[in-house]
């Protein structure tokens, strides 16, 4: 192709690319809808939050998956848990750290792993974050399927759940 080939060049070029890449492009409706629903959804419920309570998303993830381990977990299994690059997790509990919510220790089973445990701040935080993250949840996703398309989804997408431990 040349090097300033006209748009609809580059369009057809495409076009046949995904074509020749996902026969008949089934499926390729559904995928693109699941990406940007999930961008849009993640995108306006970080919002609303920071909004809200001055909590990112990110944020109320790592605490809400203490929480629900019962209050810490080693820093590799929160890790495995939430949805962030192993950087950007470390970067962000860090900041957890600073702000009180979390704190950091070493295992005391082997003094080798480090365990992150839910300070009585990030209890608090969590616990008065839930409510407002979980109305933005209702708001913008179950209220607008009916419990049939809910089941279907749930279903759907265990289906192609895989391995996510980010590295």
């Amino acid at each position: 192709m040349q090097e300033n080939s006209p748009p609809g060049d580059v369009a057809a070029l495409f076009g046949r690319t995904i074509e020749e890449s996902l026969p008949g492009r089934r499926g390729e409706q559904a995928w693109r809808a699941l990406l940007q629903a999930q961008a849009t959804l993640m995108r306006q419920l970080d919002t609303e939050l920071r909004e809200v309570t001055g909590l990112r998303l990110a944020d109320f993830d790592v605490l809400a998956q203490l929480a629900e381990a019962g209050g810490d977990l080693r820093m590799t299994e929160l890790a495995a848990r939430t949805l962030l690059s192993r950087s950007g997790f470390t970067r962000r509990v860090a900041r957890l750290v600073d702000e009180g919510l979390v704190r950091r220790a070493s295992a005391t089973e082997d003094g080798r792993g480090v365990v992150v445990t839910l300070t009585d701040a990030g209890i608090a935080r969590v616990t008065e974050t839930v409510p407002v993250h979980l109305r933005g949840v209702s708001k913008l996703f179950v209220e607008r399927l009916d419990d049939q398309e809910l089941a279907v989804l749930a279903t759907a997408l265990r289906k192609v759940i895989v391995d996510c431990t980010f590295g």
